[in-house]
């Protein structure tokens, strides 16, 4: 009920109670005068009592006019008060910067103000009576209301502060700070909710967004909970599985690929942290794999110049023959001497590097030429169609070609179907991996199943 609707009602009642007031006089008066005028012929000073009694009469009748106007002036002056305060009210409420809400013990609206459309695109009416999940996801309102029960404990029905990630009718997050306090309910079911939210500034969500990222992290490194997937790698000669690639898989359910964990790592200064955690969890399943398997292990050439790298290693016990390391692009590379350094005593022990995505663009090629690795994996984007384009094919001949001329061994990554699988075996690459060959998993049986099988084209039906 707005504020102008309570005035109105108020005033409503207001001037019937001084109407019902004031009859009562006037009744009181007559009936007094008539009863007295009854009674004063009765009288030998009837004249004088009949004087008398008209006196008294008026008297009370202009008392009681006096109190009319007298309560007429009152009320409309309090009627004029109601009405500022009522105007002044919807004035706040249509041009604060918080937005004004309440939700009942269900969780459903039952009040918005018209900031609901400035900051979440929702009118006040379509919020009304609809659950608050409409503008805030599950997990981000089960943190709330903990972060509310536990602001409840310490003083009493109010909270303030409280940060959450609400979202606007297009989808995108609004970071709001959100402050209120418990009501009871009438029908006493449980406690209802009101209070404000306000858009933090931008400055804010960028420190907010940050601490949360470094904490998720943190709490993925120190926990433990990375998880290795192995992905197989045939040599295409033999048909025979010669190594594995490991790929790190995290615990998220909203659908964060590992490139987004590794950029946000990076991001918040922790990328060598969960590339170092990543790795040693890879290297712990490793040591589960045959002795005649080598794995290949993602790592950014910024990593690649840790000096814990060669440590790490070294404790794992893995010879140092079966590892092969695989560099990534998420960082460009400005010199290439300090990475060659880092890289030649792990090298001379019989680590091999691995150019990933070759052939995807300028960079992945520079890192060829200016490594010499011992592998080169050709990218998903050449192998895709590699059976039906002349164009195609001629370019993987000619990296074979490049990679035997320069000592390197050719992985096709990315092979989905049969065709591709006879095409790169006849172009003569070395080795191959697709999801036609193994998809990655975390299950040691699959691992298992995975040598037994023989992938040569000649075999396959």
């Amino acid at each position: 009920m707005g504020p102008q609707r309570k005035t109105n009602i108020l005033s409503f009642i207001g001037s019937h109670v001084l109407l019902c007031m004031l009859s009562v006089q006037v009744a009181f008066a007559l009936a007094i005068f008539t009863a007295l005028h009854s009674w004063a012929p009765n009288t030998p000073e009837s004249p004088a009592v009949a004087g008398l009694l008209g006196v008294i009469a008026g008297g009370l009748i202009l008392i009681a006019a006096w109190t009319a106007v007298r309560g007429i002036h009152t009320q409309g002056r309090e009627r004029d008060r109601s009405r500022a305060v009522s105007d002044l009210m919807e004035t706040v409420w249509e041009t604060s910067q918080e937005w004004l809400w309440a939700v009942d013990e269900h969780g459903n609206f039952t009040f918005s103000s018209r900031a609901s459309a400035t900051f979440l695109g929702y009118e006040p009416a379509e919020l009304i009576g609809r659950p608050i999940s409409m503008v805030i996801d599950q997990d981000q309102l089960a943190g709330a209301r903990q972060a509310v029960a536990e602001d409840l404990g310490d003083h009493g029905s109010d909270w303030s502060g409280v940060t959450v990630s609400c979202r606007h009718r297009n989808g995108a997050p609004v970071w709001m700070e959100v402050s209120g306090r418990s009501r009871p309910t009438r029908d006493g079911l449980g406690p209802g909710f009101e209070g404000t939210s306000r858009p933090l500034p931008t400055h804010t969500v960028r420190t907010l967004l940050k601490k949360r990222t470094r904490e998720r992290i943190d709490s993925t490194v120190q926990g433990g909970m990375i998880l290795t997937a192995f992905q197989p790698i045939y040599e295409l000669t033999t048909g025979n599985m010669t190594g594995v690639e490991a790929l790190a898989r995290f615990p998220s359910d909203d659908g964060r690929s590992p490139d987004h964990w590794f950029n946000e790592a990076t991001s918040v200064g922790l990328g060598r942290d969960l590339e170092f955690a990543t790795l040693e969890a890879a290297l712990r399943k490793t040591a589960k794999l045959p002795e005649n398997l080598y794995v290949a292990l993602n790592l950014s050439p910024d990593t690649c110049l840790d000096p814990r790298l060669p440590g790490l290693l070294k404790r794992s016990g893995l010879a140092f023959d079966r590892i092969v390391l695989e560099l990534t692009e998420r960082m460009a590379v400005d010199e290439y001497a300090p990475l060659l350094a880092a890289l030649k005593p792990m090298r001379q022990r019989g680590l091999r590097i691995a150019v990933d995505d070759a052939g995807s663009g300028f960079a992945s090629m520079r890192h060829v030429l200016q490594l010499r690795p011992d592998i080169i994996k050709l990218d998903r984007s050449l192998i895709a169609g590699l059976d039906g384009d002349q164009g195609q094919r001629a370019l993987g001949a000619a990296m074979v070609e490049f990679a035997h001329q320069i000592g390197a061994q050719i992985v096709a990554e990315g092979i989905e179907t049969r065709a591709e699988l006879t095409a790169v075996t006849e172009l003569g690459m070395t080795s191959g991996q697709g999801y036609f060959l193994g998809r990655p998993t975390i299950h040691p049986a699959d691992w298992a199943v995975w040598q037994q099988a023989c992938v040569r084209d000649s075999d396959m039906v």
